[in-house]
């Protein structure tokens, strides 16, 4: 059966790496939906987020063969279910759109969104969410005359309580067995 998943995969921030990565996926003929990197709880050790369509044997395989780049420390997948997760929309919409007044803001703030800037031309708004809600309200702005919008990847959090120091030190502890 195929379902979303997000993979989160640990690793040093090494040149390159986002490219080795990516192959796997491409030699998979998998679809990354959603990418992000950032810095993790641990310092010096960077996580990757991507969302993905697949069957989870495939993804087994798929986070085994990540795990195998040297630069990788540890690689997850998880379900929807399994994670906490947003996304961060942002919309520039031109300001024609205030003079409609308590419809337009009110479509703001049903959306639970934000208005981060008022210029003379355009409003950008803020909306952080789920990607079905986020497109919600592009879809009611586009009558107001939506100029751009762009949408971050999925940030997540596993729900399993796990840390990955934890990981870590098995992963060192493992090494000095082996050594």
């Amino acid at each position: 059966m195929i379902r979303k998943y997000t993979i989160s995969i640990f690793t040093e921030n090494f040149f390159g790496l986002l490219n080795r990565i990516t192959i796997i996926f491409t030699r998979r003929r998998i679809n990354i939906e959603s990418l992000t990197v950032s810095e993790s709880e641990v310092k010096g050790v960077h996580r990757y987020t991507l969302v993905i369509k697949s069957e989870e044997e495939k993804v087994k395989k798929l986070v085994k063969q990540i795990e195998k780049l040297v630069d990788v420390l540890k690689a997850f997948y998880y379900i929807n279910e399994e994670t906490v997760f947003q996304e961060i929309a942002l919309y520039k919409v031109s300001t024609h759109a205030l003079k409609e007044g308590r419809n337009f803001e009110r479509l703001i703030r049903d959306h639970h969104a934000r208005m981060l800037t008022v210029e003379s031309e355009f409003v950008v708004i803020e909306k952080t969410g789920h990607k079905e809600e986020t497109q919600e309200l592009l879809r009611q702005l586009q009558p107001f005359g939506v100029l751009e919008f762009a949408r971050s990847g999925r940030v997540a959090v596993s729900k399993p309580m796990k840390k990955l120091s934890s990981y870590l030190r098995e992963m060192e502890e493992e090494q000095l067995v082996t050594a």
